[in-house]
């Protein structure tokens, strides 16, 4: 199997032609404004290497818009035109194959003064790749590679790679400018009469170890705290509760109704909460996530947030915690 590997997902444009994992060819072109220019000659190239092509493999980001679209479109393009199979893979990955640390994350260049990054450990990725500031991963205290320090993907590692979860669409994970608010939903101030409400959702959403009434009341009533609730049709469908404390503003609570989820609603009191910080002059948001929730840990990571430690039997014993954390200077 005779493969020709090419990334454009960084300032590099990476080609190659591997045979079963043996590298017939290998070249790059350092630039991020010509990864357009550079790369039907590095292709040129690589075909002097090989008598066919029998699979095309590339790099699907994460990565800026159009040097991205100039890898993928030729990949594409050169697949159709040979009636060949491609496949595409996470950038990311073709940095973490050639790390050999048990933990670390891997970063590249997203403009905008942030970085595209992803967590790994034992040459596996834990998650989705995000988008973030660079003091988020910072804040992690642990090994970075990736385009900062000189390390790109390598397009010799993309047919291995091939191997494993590969993509048919190109990964954006910069978040939009703005959403559309859920449709018919209200957003507004909690208050006492919400109370009886608000704990009814509370005992369905967690049925195990819910909030009690009296914890409710405390809360509304506590200094420097902001509750939201959201209603549809007159009925309170979900809320959230945050605690300003110190130069941070502490998540205590996001919750939907079990039958309104997947509707954006989760997302849209998570953007109220993040500007209400923003208008705190805080520097940074922090909250806990119950451990192997696969609902709400992508809308964190998707908004910024960046697991930072776990905290075990926080919930109860054998119940541990995600700690999160979003920079917000």
């Amino acid at each position: 199997m005779i493969t020709l590997a090419i990334d454009t997902s960084t300032s590099r444009t990476s080609v190659a032609v591997t045979d079963n994992g043996v590298v017939l060819f290998s070249a790059h072109h350092d630039d991020a404004l010509a990864h357009g220019e550079v790369l039907p000659g590095l292709v040129r190239d690589a075909l002097k290497a090989a008598e066919r092509i029998d699979q095309v493999v590339v790099g699907m980001g994460p990565g800026p818009f159009t040097g991205l679209r100039v890898g993928i479109t030729f990949a594409q393009s050169f697949a159709l035109a040979r009636q060949i199979p491609w496949q595409g893979i996470c950038s990311l990955d073709a940095i973490a194959a050639g790390v050999g640390e048990k933990e670390f994350m891997v970063t590249t260049d997203a403009r905008r003064k942030e970085v595209f990054a992803a967590h790994y450990m034992n040459g596996k990725r834990l998650s989705s790749p995000i988008v973030c500031a660079p003091s988020q991963i910072e804040n992690m205290k642990l090994p970075i590679h990736g385009e900062y320090s000189n390390e790109f993907p390598d397009a010799t590692k993309l047919e291995a790679l091939a191997q494993g979860e590969t993509f048919t669409e190109p990964i954006y994970v910069r978040r939009p400018d703005a959403y559309p608010a859920p449709a018919g939903v209200k957003f507004r101030p909690m208050n006492a009469m919400d109370l009886v409400s608000v704990y009814a959702l509370e005992k369905v959403a967690y049925k195990e170890d819910p909030w009690s009434m009296a914890q409710f009341k405390e809360e509304l009533a506590g200094k420097n705290r902001w509750y939201l609730v959201a209603e549809f049709e007159g009925q309170v469908i979900g809320y959230v509760g945050a605690l300003t404390n110190g130069d941070a503003v502490d998540v205590l609570t996001l919750t939907v109704s079990p039958d309104q989820r997947r509707k954006g609603i989760g997302r849209e009191m998570l953007r109220r909460l993040i500007d209400w910080s923003r208008n705190k002059k805080v520097s940074a948001i922090m909250l806990e996530m119950r451990v192997g929730n696969a609902e709400a840990y992508p809308l964190y990571l998707a908004n910024g947030f960046v697991p930072l430690q776990e905290r075990k039997n926080y919930y109860a014993p054998g119940v541990h915690a995600t700690v999160m954390r979003k920079e917000l200077t």
